[in-house]
């Protein structure tokens, strides 16, 4: 009974301590701190080897480092690691975020949607799920803020500087402006659709985020999800379908409305 005992202790150890770096992780995960982590991560390896095989002389090199380094990643990254705590303290970003709040932020998305597109403004807006987009965000300008209609808006008006390029969009915040996405080279987009719609097609070719799309020439509203994209959407539907695949817990739900027009953008 003892030993049953330990060994449950032990079980959920190892499942806190898990839990816990992987949702430090997350809250890292697309900034300049996460690389520095990789490298750490070849250091230890290498350090390890180091130790195990006697190689006197690396290992005192990778001790030296040890003292300093640490000190000095705090000091570098030391904006990364305070915005890392603060958004650690809510809730809405280390445990996923309340319902409330993901209704919220989905709202001021779809409302900021329909007044471009009643104004035939051109928009890119990607949300992020499960895969990392880091690479597609060093191409953008950083921003870390919340979500509002009137900051999407700001961002796509036509004479301002971000512009032209893609938002990111994860836990809750928007993470960059400005953002290259890569073009699908899929020859059936080609002829019936424009740059904006395949650079959304692209990226959700690679990954499993969700991007909507709003045409600068027609206003009309897509949505593009895993290397497809359904065009024609009224907000109600934008709605009902940024609630299906960002707020439920399946990924197997899939759009029912029909992918696809000759119109070009």
């Amino acid at each position: 009974m003892l030993n049953a005992f330990k060994y449950a202790i032990t079980v959920i150890d190892i499942l806190v301590v898990a839990f816990i770096l992987y949702k430090a992780f997350m809250l890292i995960r697309g900034t300049r701190a996460i690389q520095v982590i990789k490298g750490l991560g070849i250091l230890i390896a290498v350090s390890s080897i180091a130790s195990l095989g006697k190689l006197k002389t690396l290992d005192w090199l990778l001790q030296r480092f040890w003292t300093w380094g640490v000190v000095g990643f705090i000091i570098l990254f030391a904006p990364e690691l305070k915005r890392a705590l603060a958004r650690m303290g809510r809730t809405t970003a280390f445990f996923g975020g309340s319902a409330s709040d993901e209704q919220k932020n989905i709202k001021e998305i779809v409302e900021a949607v329909e007044r471009l597109s009643s104004i035939h403004t051109g928009a890119l807006i990607v949300m992020a799920r499960e895969a990392s987009l880091e690479e597609v965000m060093e191409s953008g300008i950083p921003i870390d803020a919340e979500i509002s209609r009137e900051l999407l808006m700001t961002i796509f008006y036509p004479d301002t500087a971000l512009h032209d390029g893609a938002v990111i969009i994860s836990n809750g915040r928007i993470l960059t402006a400005s953002c290259t996405l890569p073009l699908s080279q899929n020859p059936k987009w080609e002829e019936h659709l424009g740059t904006r719609h395949r650079a959304a097609i692209g990226l959700t070719e690679e990954n499993n985020a969700l991007v909507v799309v709003v045409s600068e020439e027609t206003g009309v509203i897509s949505v593009a999800i895993d290397g497809e994209i359904t065009r024609y959407l009224d907000p109600q539907t934008l709605h009902k379908i940024l609630i299906d695949y960002l707020m439920s817990s399946t990924e197997d739900s899939k759009i029912a409305s029909k992918a696809g027009s000759d119109e070009t953008e």
